[in-house]
């Protein structure tokens, strides 16, 4: 799939603990901030933050965190420090990794990520090691858990709104995929027709996914993802790896 972190926070959204919900806000709290410090606080015109903001506010996070992390990337003082990363790495059967994430000291960040690889069957590549199986692409996750559209029905609204392809997860997900620039009318399309989205990003999106069909790598891939989503600094983790 697309996004391997992203996909199993939708599926598992609902069981988050507390714990895990803090350490979410406190991530996306991140990217609001640095969305703001480049392009400025007010959504209007910066749809990098616009986006960030309406996906905390899907996570339930609350308004006065989000003002908080405006407030602290327009401000400059410690989140001025903060600079993004794109990692990228081997997994366990040769699963390609793009790593993604702000940190306030990419050398600390760095090792750490290294740590965990080497520490999982993984490994570090140096840039450009696996990025050219990736494209950047929007990706709009709608629902049908209700049954309210037929999947026919979902698959020709989802193409006359302008996705370039379209994707069944788990039978009630349809994930939309986009141009970049595109993310925002097509996202608008869909909910003026009454169609519920699940979530909105842009993404890395691999080329051609890999099967693996070995248990016991499967397991190894899993507890990779989840060290990794573990740490601090990381936002999000890419795959090419098909559940």
């Amino acid at each position: 799939m697309s996004g391997h972190s992203k996909w199993s926070k939708i599926k598992r959204g609902k069981a988050i603990t507390d714990a895990k919900r803090g350490k979410m806000f406190s991530k996306m709290a991140r990217i609001i901030s640095v969305a703001a410090r480049e392009k400025g606080g007010d959504p209007q015109f910066n749809p990098t933050l616009r986006m960030a903001i309406e996906q905390a506010k899907t996570a339930n996070m609350p308004n006065e965190n989000i003002e908080r992390a405006i407030a602290k990337g327009t401000g400059g003082g410690e989140e001025g420090k903060m600079e993004e990363f794109l990692y990228e790495a081997y997994g366990p059967g040769g699963v390609a990794l793009l790593i993604e994430g702000i940190t306030d000291n990419k050398n600390r960040t760095l090792s750490e990520i290294k740590n965990i690889l080497t520490k999982n069957n993984g490994k570090f590549v140096e840039s450009g090691g696996v990025s050219y199986l990736f494209n950047k692409k929007g990706v709009i996750i709608v629902s049908n858990e209700e049954k309210n559209f037929s999947s026919d029905d979902l698959e020709m609204a989802a193409i006359e709104a302008g996705a370039e392809d379209i994707k069944w997860r788990e039978n009630n997900f349809l994930e939309t995929y986009t141009k970049p620039d595109a993310l925002d009318e097509i996202k608008n399309n869909l909910e003026q027709k009454n169609i519920p989205v699940e979530s909105f990003s842009l993404d890395w999106i691999a080329q051609n996914e890999i099967e693996i069909k070995d248990g016991k790598i499967k397991a190894q891939i899993e507890k990779l993802f989840e060290a990794l989503e573990e740490q601090d600094d990381v936002s999000e983790i890419y795959s090419n790896y098909r559940e």
